[in-house]
């Protein structure tokens, strides 16, 4: 009976050791925690292209209402089959040309990688695909900034190239261990979670292709009124929770950092969205459904750059000041008449230049004793910080803005991107897609 009891506790501890997975192939330790939240934080940031499908076709009018829905799924498929084949390497490959792209064979349809585990404890595939999700969301945000007015086959192949040469070299530069803003200054360029990587590029590439294709025919003399806003509340809802897993995820690990993290995500959308109301309240007398979902978004992305560096105070003053300037940047966009659809760069690169640069003011002192004892001279203040955060939303801004200036030139000399009038008019859902996003209120 000893000998079956010691052979039936030697059985349960190798099955449990097999279970868990303590130890990858190359003898590092896997941390099955943070394996566990890297995996919950991946599915949370796809959770957030549903969401914003929603954010964006309750804004738009019911014609064009599954088609924008649609610029954000197919992001999904298209971005997810690039990242898989040569995207991942792009972005976290070592450097090639000079440092302006990664490249690494083993990532390339990720053959390399089938029993990798990283340094944080987390398999490589786990990373890859939280990344890959980030990947996705960019273009689709882009997208809001020409709804209602562009090819969906142009725009597939627009947002497959804007991957290729704006996202992934963007990635690489601030992300990858190599990355030249990564290795600015003793702690590199701040970007915790996508403010410039993501928000920057996707604001300015919106912008630079909203002023290249035009207005919507009828724009601004025409009223164009949201067709759902009950749809777009609930998108704004699930973009709040995928953050968390945006914004917390990022510190690929489930202690101390995560917390951090996740807590100022959830002050800067709070402190975003009622500042936005309160501003509503006095300059327009009434405090919208629409404006308390713009300041949601205006604190989520202020503080998407900031999330693991600052203390709650901070998140809270990003979140204010977030909520003030791109609310003043849409005023701005109002007078001068561009047709951004739905805002993308008053929100999204407005909010992320705010976040990235006013972030230097409230990080933390412990980042910046560990700053100081990289630094060459033993110092380091926020004055230098600011420098280097300046110059990266500089470089950020000015490769978004060129890049996708020649992305579309050159595209649209093949395929023309803009909707011919007729399908502008019929919309975007029987024109392209043959469906209708109401077809149920409307039979004919």
């Amino acid at each position: 009976m000893k000998s079956i009891g010691k052979k039936s506790l030697l059985l349960l501890v190798f099955t449990l050791f097999s279970i868990t997975g303590l130890y990858a192939s190359d003898g590092i330790v896997i941390d099955s925690g943070a394996t566990a939240w890297m995996l919950t934080s991946t599915a949370l940031v796809l959770l957030m292209i549903p969401g914003l499908g929603m954010f964006y076709g309750g804004l738009v009018r019911s014609k064009n209402v599954l088609g924008t829905v649609m610029h954000s799924f197919v992001a999904m498929g298209i971005i997810s089959v690039l990242w898989i084949i040569i995207g991942y390497s792009m972005c976290f490959g070592k450097n090639v040309m000079g440092g302006l792209i990664g490249w690494n064979n083993g990532y390339f349809f990720l053959n390399g990688i089938d029993n990798n585990v990283m340094k944080e404890g987390i398999p490589e595939y786990v990373f890859s695909m939280f990344q890959c999700k980030f990947a996705i969301i960019t273009p689709a945000l882009l997208a809001g900034a020409f709804a209602e007015r562009v090819s969906f086959k142009a725009y597939c192949f627009f947002i497959a190239l804007w991957s290729l040469f704006v996202y992934n070299p963007l990635c690489h530069w601030v992300w990858a261990s190599d990355g030249f803003l990564f290795n600015l200054g003793p702690k590199g360029a701040i970007d915790f979670a996508g403010g410039t990587v993501v928000h920057i590029s996707a604001g300015v590439g919106g912008l630079v292709a909203a002023l290249y294709l035009g207005s919507r025919r009828g724009y601004p003399y025409q009223v164009i009124r949201p067709n759902n806003l009950v749809i777009t509340m609930l998108g704004a809802g699930l973009l709040w929770v995928g953050w968390f897993g945006f914004n917390a995820g990022s510190s690929i690990s489930s202690g101390l950092s995560t917390a951090q993290a996740l807590t100022a995500t959830q002050i800067a959308a709070a402190t975003g969205a009622l500042t936005w109301i309160i501003i509503e309240g006095f300059h327009q007398g009434k405090s919208t459904a629409l404006g308390f979902a713009s300041g949601i978004l205006a604190g989520l992305v202020a503080v998407t750059p900031a999330a693991g560096v600052v203390q709650p105070y901070g998140a809270l003053v990003l979140g204010l000041l977030a909520s003030c300037i791109c609310y003043i940047a849409i005023q701005v966009k109002n007078k001068l008449g561009y047709d951004d659809s739905l805002d993308v760069f008053g929100i999204h690169g407005v909010g992320g230049i705010v976040g990235a640069i006013s972030l230097s003011f409230f990080i933390r002192p412990s980042w910046m004793i560990e700053a100081a004892a990289s630094s060459s001279d033993g110092k380091w203040t926020i004055w230098n910080q600011l420098g280097i955060q300046i110059l990266a939303v500089g470089i950020a801004i000015t490769f978004a803005a060129i890049m996708t200036f020649l992305v579309i030139f050159v595209l649209n000399r093949f395929i023309k991107l803009k909707s011919n009038e007729d399908d502008e008019m019929a919309g975007l859902d029987r024109a392209y897609h043959g469906e209708r996003g109401y077809g149920m209120l409307n039979p004919n």
